[in-house]
């Protein structure tokens, strides 16, 4: 879920036999017996296609050479190209290029153990910028970089990987949109027209044959492609939010392609939850931490001057909340465009003191300060054309992966059954998701995540507080990866733990990625330290 939207979306930040199948599946199957095998159900020709794929990918590796001047990538990082298939059940028909790029380790050519695949989530989200972890010195990463190239990529569909589009992202970016919070009857009437005009345009911006394609499972796929085009017979993964449920449908479609996998701050990955229900889910958790932030700018009232207790922090919200309804702030900032900025607060500590300056700044007098960080900004095209990307792909792979409720009512009784108790995000969240009620293309069936062979030990990372990824969804992914280790951050809500300052957890990262070692047992730690003013 990401937070660069108007709703709470995931984000944050093979063995050697296995490939010599592949390489013999290649090699004995010609494109016209793969097209007999047309008649076979959807998941052994995808399986096959998979294999496929990932044998020609080892073949032609990735030609690395210096990152184009306007991805903002510096040297010594690379990039480079992995061809996948668009569609894994006909492996030989249409072909997309997916943007790799990688950093090599820092340590010496004896300390090297391959390449850490990263995934910071949405669906939507870039993986592209792993790698200057290691060019800013982020010393947190800074053992593990030792050890391993940092790699990063952009899934199907996102930036420079075939991106898909659902509107024009000038259009996208215009505000102020609709209040979330709807008065009437006829409010609902309106946002329900909007989301399908929205699922409409993917399809018509899209195209039907690559949006059916955007799937978590055939980004797994296309995972497994890129693991193979690196030469590596096994993966080494990392992923954070959204990037938990990629690494999880990869553990289970190749469970003995991985060496080892960390998932940070995880998505429920039970069928039920898949997607509609996390989404209510979100909801009830974001509400939590939302109260956790107003406790602390209540604390720290000498800095902020916005109350000294909660129920005073969320008076001044709704008073703000007031006033842009009735007029937006500076023509541009209505209730919309403050959930979208404030609720950054909630997903992630880093943002409690800039989301919270600016908050008082405007009860000091200051508007400019909350149009700049909350309004649009119309002059950015690049930034606005990577906003409506990552918004389609969130959607489109949401959407296309579950079965989502077609009946209004439905939507209509469970969100204003949710907002009565969880008001901050619950409505601006449904309308997020309302295009998948009315979605033109077949909704997929999501797959049983489980234990399978070859599985190895997978490394848990979850905050109790996580407000994007409640914490049930770490407790529901350990019961079904057998021998996996939960890493407890208890009494925090960060939403991506293993990119922060908490040496219980940074030490065991370290330990399970360059010595293979996890606990006995699973580890409750105490909480990262709490922002300050």
């Amino acid at each position: 879920m990401r937070d660069n939207r108007p709703k709470s979306r995931l984000l944050a930040l093979g063995s050697a036999g296995a490939l010599v199948t592949a390489t013999l599946i290649a090699g004995a199957v010609s494109a016209p017996a793969a097209s007999a095998a047309a008649g076979r159900p959807g998941p052994d020709r995808e399986a096959k296609g998979a294999a496929i794929a990932a044998a020609r990918a080892a073949k032609a590796g990735i030609d690395w050479q210096d990152c184009p001047a306007d991805w903002g990538l510096e040297k010594p990082i690379q990039c480079g190209w992995v061809s996948v298939p668009v569609d894994y059940a006909h492996p030989y028909g249409k072909q997309i290029k997916l943007a790799v790029d990688r950093i090599g380790n820092t340590g010496t050519p004896q300390e090297r153990q391959g390449a850490l695949v990263y995934n910071p989530g949405g669906p939507g989200g870039s993986g592209l910028r792993f790698p200057r972890r290691v060019t800013t010195k982020n010393p947190v990463w800074a053992n593990v970089a030792k050890a391993y190239d940092f790699v990063g990529f952009d899934p199907r569909g996102v930036g420079h990987s075939a991106p898909i589009s659902c509107e024009d992202p000038q259009e996208f970016v215009k505000a102020p949109k609709m209040d979330p919070v709807p008065d009437t009857e006829a409010d609902k009437t309106a946002q329900r027209k909007l989301a399908r005009e929205y699922a409409d345009g993917c399809l018509e911006r899209t195209g039907r044959a690559m949006l059916q394609q955007m799937t978590t499972p055939n980004t797994a796929r296309d995972l497994d492609v890129i693991r193979a085009a690196l030469g590596e017979k096994k993966l080494n993964y990392l992923g954070v939010s959204y990037g938990t449920y990629l690494g999880a449908v990869y553990g289970t479609l190749f469970p003995g392609h991985l060496r080892r996998m960390i998932v940070d701050s995880v998505v429920n990955p039970a069928r039920e939850n898949i997607w509609y229900q996390a989404n209510l889910n979100q909801d009830i958790a974001f509400e939590g931490r939302w109260k956790d932030w107003e406790d602390w700018v209540a604390a720290n009232d000498a800095a902020f001057h916005l109350g000294t207790t909660r129920a005073a922090v969320q008076a001044k919200w709704l008073e703000l909340r007031a006033t842009a309804k009735k007029s937006p702030i500076g023509g541009v900032v209505g209730p919309a465009e403050l959930i979208s900025f404030f609720q950054s607060a909630p997903y992630y500590d880093s943002s409690w003191v800039p989301v919270a300056t600016v908050f008082s700044k405007y009860f000091a007098g200051d508007t400019k300060a909350l149009v700049d960080a909350a309004g649009p900004n119309l002059s950015n095209t690049a930034g606005n054309i990577s906003a409506e990307n990552g918004n389609a792909v969130y959607t489109a792979v949401e959407c296309t992966d579950a079965k989502w409720p077609t009946s209004w009512q439905k939507w209509n009784r469970d969100n204003t059954r949710l907002n009565q108790d969880y008001p901050f995000m619950t409505w601006a969240n449904a309308w997020m998701n309302l295009p998948c009620a009315t979605w033109p293309v077949q909704q997929r069936t999501p797959v049983e995540v489980r234990t399978g062979k070859g599985l190895p030990q997978v490394l848990i990372v979850q905050s109790t507080r996580d407000a994007a990824t409640p914490y049930e969804g770490a407790v529901e992914l350990h019961k079904r990866f057998q021998g996996s280790r939960l890493i407890t951050e208890k009494d925090a809500g960060s939403h991506g733990v293993t990119g922060l300052v908490n040496p219980c957890i940074n030490q065991r990262v370290d330990a399970y990625l360059i010595d293979g070692k996890l606990d006995g047992a699973d580890v409750t730690c105490g909480p990262h330290a709490t922002p300050k003013p």
